[in-house]
C-alpha cells in the first residue's frame, strides 16, 4: 500500500470515508439500543462471518461485479488492478480492491441489516453464507482433484530404466536419489 505522498489523494479523502463508516457504525448503536439486551447473539457471528467474506468477494473480486468497480478500478487481463483518477474516486478504488479493508465496510452492513430487519437479515446471511461454504468446497475438491491427478500420473510414469544412475525410493514421500 502506497503512502497518501505517492498517491492522487489527500488525507481528507480517507478522513472522508472514516467519517462515512463511523456516521453509519454510530447510527448502527442508536439503533441496537432499542432491540434488547443482545440484538446480535454470539452463536449467530460464524453466519455473520461467513456472510461477510461471501459478500466482500463478490464486491472485490467476481466478475459479475465488475460494473461496480469499473468507475473506480482499472482491471488488467492479467488480474493487476490500479485505482482510477484522483481523490475521492482513488482512494474509493482502494477500497474496493482491498478485501480486508471493503470486510469492514459489509459487515457494517451486514450486522446492520440484521439489526434493523432480523427476519430479512436472517435469510440474507443464510444464503451468503452457504455461499461461503461452498466456495470454501469447491476450492477444496479443486485441491483434491489436482493432487489426485498429479498422483495419478505419478503412478502411470513408466519406471526409471535400470542402470539410468538413479534409484527411487518408494513411498509416501517418493524422491530419486542419485547413485553415487
Amino acid at each position: 500500500m502506497e503512502p497518501v505522498s505517492k498517491t492522487p489523494t489527500k488525507p481528507q479523502d480517507y478522513a472522508a470515508l472514516s467519517a462515512t463508516y463511523s456516521a453509519l457504525a454510530g447510527g448502527l448503536l442508536l439503533a441496537a439500543r432499542d432491540k434488547g439486551e443482545h440484538p446480535v447473539r454470539q452463536a449467530e457471528l460464524p453466519t455473520l462471518g461467513l456472510a461477510t467474506f461471501a459478500l466482500t468477494k463478490l464486491i472485490t473480486k467476481e466478475k459479475v461485479e465488475t460494473w461496480m468497480r469499473e468507475p473506480f478500478l482499472e482491471e488488467t487481463p492479467d488480474g493487476q488492478r490500479r485505482p482510477k483518477g484522483r481523490r475521492m474516486r482513488y482512494a474509493v478504488g482502494e477500497l474496493l480492491s482491498c478485501s480486508r479493508c471493503m470486510g469492514a465496510w459489509t459487515s457494517l452492513g451486514i450486522v446492520g441489516l440484521r439489526v434493523l430487519r432480523p427476519r430479512e437479515a436472517r435469510v440474507v446471511t443464510t444464503v451468503l453464507a452457504t455461499s461461503a461454504v461452498n466456495d470454501w468446497l469447491q476450492t477444496g475438491f479443486t485441491k483434491l482433484c489436482a493432487t489426485a491427478n498429479v498422483a495419478q500420473q505419478e503412478a502411470d510414469a513408466p519406471p526409471p530404466e535400470a542402470g539410468d544412475g538413479k534409484v527411487v525410493v518408494e513411498g509416501r514421500f517418493s524422491r530419486e536419489a542419485d547413485r553415487g
